[in-house]
């Protein structure tokens, strides 16, 4: 049995529509292949930069948290250093005066802290002293607030003040460092009998 050109040109053409079929199934298995394989690579792109962008926001909130700890610890010393100079201050005060009653007077944003710094202190002066005394923080009369800080303290009648600010204390410093400002400017002067 020969087959007819008919016969032939049917077979081809199933064979071409099998192929085309094989190949349309083929192409469309590829395509879903590469599509599945782009949506697994941009999840596992898109995870990756999640994490890496979650790590860096967490460093910068840990960052963030040092930072605010430093600084509550800054304000801390801060305080506490304020605290001491203002008793080391008002103790100082009390025994140059060796008064049985004082005012005391300060800045008025360090009323607080002076009159806690005066309940503490009046017990430590006499334990020292084995003398009472009396502190009254003047309410009506403030130290400029431009000054950088400390007390005046003075004697029930106001005839005699001690000042403990900062602003005395270094006057105070640079006059006793006069001699040996004026012998670095000047150098020394084999004329001067006195050092003062």
């Amino acid at each position: 049995m020969a087959l007819t050109d008919a016969d032939v040109q049917k077979q081809i053409k199933h064979m071409v529509a099998f192929i085309e079929q094989e190949a349309n199934e083929r192409v469309e298995e590829i395509l879903a292949k590469g599509e599945e394989e782009f949506n697994i690579e941009k999840g596992r792109l898109v995870q990756t930069h999640r994490v890496k962008i979650m790590d860096y926001y967490e460093k910068k909130e840990k960052q963030i948290e040092q930072h605010k700890k430093i600084q509550m610890s800054q304000l801390k010393n801060q305080a506490r250093l304020k605290v001491l100079m203002a008793r080391d201050d008002m103790v100082t005060g009390f025994y140059q005066l060796l008064e049985p009653k004082v005012t005391i007077r300060c800045r008025q944003q360090d009323v607080d802290v002076v009159q806690a710094a005066v309940n503490k202190n009046i017990s430590i002066y006499k334990e020292t002293v084995k003398s009472n005394i009396t502190v009254r923080v003047d309410q009506d009369h403030f130290l400029p607030s431009d000054i950088c800080g400390g007390i005046e303290v003075y004697n029930s009648n106001g005839k005699i003040k001690v000042s403990n600010t900062l602003e005395s204390r270094l006057d105070l410093v640079a006059q006793q460092m006069m001699p040996e400002i004026r012998e670095i400017l000047f150098g020394s002067n084999p004329n001067r009998k006195f050092l003062d």
